[in-house]
């Protein structure tokens, strides 16, 4: 039910019931989105006795079809509001009785941070700040921020990101990402709250927005259309199945130390031709073209955008040595179950 849709009374007796059948009640902000879809749908169903307030603006990456899952259970609950409305969140707080935060909700897409990059430095930085400083007056437990590896920069050809890494971000997006984790450590600091922040390596699975890279070779392919890969193709990335994330979130959130970081890999190292080639492969074994050929034929090169970082990789040994989480798709079963849920669910065209 959305928050904003219901009147007064409606609403007092929904923050009633959550507080009355809740063993505590966590804000999950960006629940909409890609990495929080795939959240709430586990996190929900593990944890039947907390409570989740999904607080979401609904941007153009944040999706309601996502929580389709989520929609009939009794321990959901979805706000519409904007994580820089200090009214709005602090009245959330309040009237909730949140108690925990996990925050997933920013801007994140590296092209869009550099044609506008206001955007990422209000939701991001002014949104984090918006947050944390209502979790101070109001939160009981635990404050859980979502980051991401780009803020340490990028890498040779050797070496990995560990959570002692010097931060370089390289792009508006990474940049901001890199204020609003020094907000997260500056609050636990100054006022001891209990926080602790984890960075992701990259993302894929089911329900990422299109904009992305497997989205986009995927609906590009399907569509006949040129596959855009930028520059040589040969930038690599530290690939992460959502799923295993949001394990790894999970265990964090429960059992991580207090003011840590916890770095959160798949120990995927693939560069973007090899993403493209896989994917092409699996679909030509899937949902062949009508001309017989592969879709490799249709991967193209397009100028490479500014800061485009060369390399990430994760050593998430601490996160594995201390709390025992490792990733438990192979990268060949996570992107087949990839590719198979956007034939089952992709619009083309």
């Amino acid at each position: 039910m959305k928050e904003n849709e219901v009147n007064k009374k409606e609403y007092k007796e929904m923050c009633d019931e959550v507080q009355k059948e809740a063993h505590k009640v966590v804000l999950v902000t960006g629940g909409a989105g890609f990495i929080g879809s795939n959240f709430l749908e586990y996190f929900c169903k593990k944890y039947p006795y907390y409570q989740m307030v999904n607080l979401d603006k609904l941007t153009y990456a944040g999706n309601l079809d996502n929580l389709k899952e989520c929609n009939s259970l009794r321990n959901y609950v979805f706000v519409k509001g904007d994580i820089c409305d200090n009214d709005l969140v602090s009245r959330v707080f309040h009237d909730y009785k949140i108690a925990d935060v996990i925050h997933f909700a920013a801007e994140s897409h590296v092209d869009n941070s550099i044609k506008n990059p206001r955007a990422f430095v209000e939701t991001n930085v002014l949104g984090t700040f918006t947050l944390l400083d209502n979790f101070r007056k109001f939160g009981t437990g635990r404050f859980h921020h979502i980051s991401t590896d780009e803020v340490y920069g990028t890498l040779g050809k050797e070496g990995y990101f560990t959570e002692t890494t010097p931060y370089a971000p390289n792009s508006p997006y990474s940049a901001s990402k890199a204020g609003s984790d020094m907000l997260v450590r500056s609050y636990f600091h100054t006022y001891g709250i209990d926080v602790v922040t984890t960075n992701c390596s990259n993302n894929y699975g089911p329900k990422q927005h299109q904009e992305k890279l497997m989205p986009t070779i995927i609906r590009t392919a399907l569509n006949e259309q040129p596959i855009p890969i930028y520059g040589d193709g040969k930038n690599i990335r530290d690939w992460l199945y959502v799923v295993d994330h949001c394990k790894a979130v999970d265990i964090v959130f429960h059992e991580g130390r207090n003011g840590e970081t916890y770095n959160i890999g798949g120990n995927n190292e693939h560069n973007n031709i090899e993403i493209a080639a896989k994917i092409c492969e699996i679909l030509d074994a899937k949902r062949p073209r009508v001309c017989g050929k592969s879709y490799k034929e249709l991967i193209t090169f397009v100028k490479d955008r500014p800061g485009h970082d060369r390399r990430y990789a994760i050593d998430a040994t601490k996160l594995s040595s201390e709390l025992g989480w490792k990733p438990e798709e192979t990268f060949e079963s996570g992107i087949e179950k990839t590719v198979e849920w956007y034939l089952q669910n992709l619009r083309l065209r």
